[in-house]
């Protein structure tokens, strides 16, 4: 058994690592357009075809890279309870061939896999005589989809160990392709109390090539998917429910939003999940906000190590042009001395004069003395509206203190607001502040990215934070197109190659140096830490000076963090986010990916709620990570909530430090207005 080119091209995409996005139920699809539970939901195949293959056209639509096949009960057992046993060849064949239309009708690269579900009738014991039973009614209806050509197996919602060996022998011994196992849990583990671990190892060892979890709330999926994750190398799927179900006037319903949703997908993404899609409750509007966070994973693998197409099939154009483009360049920098920090800005050389004086490069523990050996970044981002004032008078009372610079971020969770370079360039001017620029990939192709960087470095802004972007269905505009060409690694080595003299067409171009002082984002507590720390190595090898954290609020994940970057020898701020009430620690906590609040930081919040004793305790939590970490970091960067800039002060107590108070605004301080 060779299998297609198609199925061979699928097993290409697993090896490959590359993030997929798999469809949304279909029985809630179905059940919204009038097919009633009174009939088998895979039978709709054969009765209102025309109904699946909407289905499956909006989750094409909304970004599938796979789509299932009508088929999850369609085996003799399951399709024998509504009447119909005698038709599991019927609906198998109606199943694949609907959808193998779905995918031809969109002209887009979508794979199609074969589902099936568990027969139900594999509680308890199992004799011989039944297993032998429920492995003849796998086997006729595993058939008949490997007849259809499907391009994957997927055997999922099993909550027995023995039935999914059966289907695994079954599968296995007919089908060439990848096969992927799902298993349902509750309460963290198999109801016979098998823990995800061990299911992941024996799923593996029995013959799947992908491993997963689905059926269950955004949450436990993702514990569940996490210590899979953990456990094994093979890769892992995740499919949560919409939400918890709830009752509600005799009906069981998903009450979170396609948002809420979403939050846990890109949390599971980060983690190391590699398929991710929806199960029960989910719809063609869920998979719309994981479509980004997938495409902004998938520009997160280096671009050179992406895999070829399969043979006489070209490589997607933007990744092709990407690669030259950045090969060209990397063939001239490497002979060329980057610019020297003595170019650069005052900011890059008070990192370096740290860097190297008080901590010796990362061999000397040694706190500062006070501002001058010490560096301090607070981000003031724009405001909603047109006025910039207060935002200018804000910068302006923080570097009157003895703050270093003002860091603007690039569009921050995906929301509409003033543009950072045009607050930086006002700052810059009218608050004599430096500033460093959050430049962010999702928003602009590779044209207009190289164009703006260009820009920065003509209008003397010349500190860069790069980083890859949060996808726009976090935001204001959940419908905007995410871009992609480039990841934050591609990124950094383009403008590294400016740094030497190298222009985008691989051109040597005497005298034309850029100075650019090149900061990249990381997060101490990332679930998947060794995937964390590989990024950030070759971020640093692509041009990166400075490491930034995600705010940290655990010492102890904090030492980690260091102690793995310690060999890269390069600087890090540590990030500080004074937290401000109860609520704010467990939403961070909770909803934003890439934040943890241990249990006993939350617990300290808990106590004191919110207001002023909350804002005070917050600030105490963050000055204890000072005090603990002052002597491994050059120094922090803060990241304010609910525009309280004094509160940076509050952080930096006893540092030497300067007095928030009444500083009079800049010249030419004003809104901006229309006109």
């Amino acid at each position: 058994m060779n299998g297609t080119e198609k199925q061979r091209e699928f097993l290409q995409e697993v090896r490959s690592g590359r993030p997929m996005l798999l469809d949304g139920a279909m029985g809630t699809s179905l059940y919204s357009r009038g097919c009633f539970i009174n009939r088998a939901f895979d039978e709709a195949s054969l009765t209102c075809p025309e109904k699946v293959l909407a289905v499956h056209e909006e989750h094409i639509a909304a970004g599938a890279d796979i789509i299932e096949t009508n088929t999850f009960t369609s085996n003799s057992f399951l399709l024998g309870k509504y009447g119909i046993g005698d038709k599991v060849v019927a609906v198998n064949e109606a199943g694949v061939r609907i959808a193998r239309q779905a995918i031809e009708e969109s002209r887009k690269t979508v794979y199609l896999a074969g589902s099936v579900g568990p027969t139900g009738e594999a509680m308890g014991y199992l004799s011989d005589e039944a297993a032998k039973a429920i492995e003849a009614a796998f086997r006729e209806q595993i058939e008949v989809l490997v007849e259809g050509k499907v391009d994957l197996l997927l055997l999922e919602t099993f909550r027995h160990l023995q039935e999914m060996r059966l289907a695994l022998k079954v599968a296995r011994s007919l089908f060439p392709g990848a096969i992927i196992a799902q298993m349902s849990f509750t309460d963290g583990c198999l109801q016979d109390g098998t823990p995800p671990e061990r299911v992941a190892e024996m799923l593996t060892k029995w013959g799947a090539n992908m491993v997963g979890v689905n059926c269950d709330g955004p949450a436990h999926v993702y514990e569940v998917a996490v210590k899979m994750v953990k456990a094994c190398r093979t890769p892992v799927v995740a499919s949560p429910n919409a939400g918890q179900p709830r009752h509600l006037d005799q009906r069981l319903m998903y009450m979170a939003t396609p948002e809420y949703f979403g939050v846990y997908g890109r949390r599971m993404l980060k983690a190391g999940v590699r398929v991710i899609g929806g199960c029960c409750g989910t719809t063609a509007a869920h998979l719309e906000v994981l479509s980004s966070a997938v495409r902004m994973l998938a520009a997160g693998i280096e671009l050179d190590d992406m895999p070829e197409s399969p043979k006489g099939q070209p490589r997607d154009t933007c990744h092709t042009a990407v690669s030259a483009l950045l090969e060209n360049m990397d063939k001239c920098k490497n002979s060329l001395e980057p610019c020297s920090t003595e170019r650069k800005s005052r900011l890059a050389q008070k990192v370096r004069r740290v860097w190297e004086e008080r901590l010796d490069c990362g061999r000397r523990r040694c706190k500062p003395k006070g501002p001058e050996d010490f560096v301090v970044s607070v981000e003031v981002n724009p405001a909603p509206g047109l006025d910039v004032s207060k935002r200018v008078c804000a910068a302006h009372k923080l570097v009157s203190t003895g703050i270093d610079v003002v860091n603007i971020a690039d569009g921050p969770r995906a929301n509409v607001r003033v543009s950072n370079t045009a607050l930086g360039l006002t700052i810059m001017r009218e608050a004599n502040c430096e500033v460093i620029l959050h430049v962010c990939c999702r928003d602009r192709n590779l044209l207009g990215l190289q164009s703006d960087i260009l820009g920065y470095h003509v209008m003397g802004l010349h500190n860069l934070v790069v980083i890859t972007g949060d996808p726009p269905k976090m935001g204001d505009y959940p419908k905007a197109t995410a871009v992609f060409d480039l990841d934050s690694v591609a990124l950094l080595r383009l403008i590294d190659g400016l740094n030497r003299g190298v222009d985008p067409s691989g051109k040597v171009s005497k005298g034309q140096q850029t100075n650019f002082f090149l900061a990249t984002g990381a997060e101490p507590g990332a679930v998947d830490f060794e995937r964390e720390i590989s990024r950030l190595k070759r971020k640093i090898n692509a041009g990166a000076e400075l490491i930034m954290t995600q705010p940290v609020y655990s010492v102890e994940v904090a030492e980690k963090f260091l102690d793995a970057v310690e060999p890269l020898g390069v600087p890090v701020l540590l990030g500080i986010c004074p937290l401000v009430s109860s609520r704010n620690a467990e939403f961070l906590h909770n909803e934003v990916p890439g934040m943890s609040v241990p249990e006993d930081i939350r617990e300290r919040m808990r106590k004191v709620g919110r207001g002023p004793e909350a804002i005070a305790e917050g600030i105490k939590i963050a000055r204890e990570m000072v005090d603990a970490l002052q002597d491994r970091v050059v120094g922090i960067y803060q990241m304010i909530q609910l525009g309280k800039f004094s509160t940076a002060l509050d952080v930096l107590e006893g540092l030497g430090y300067g007095e928030y108070g009444e500083v009079p605004a800049p010249p030419g301080s004003t809104p901006l207005q229309n006109g």
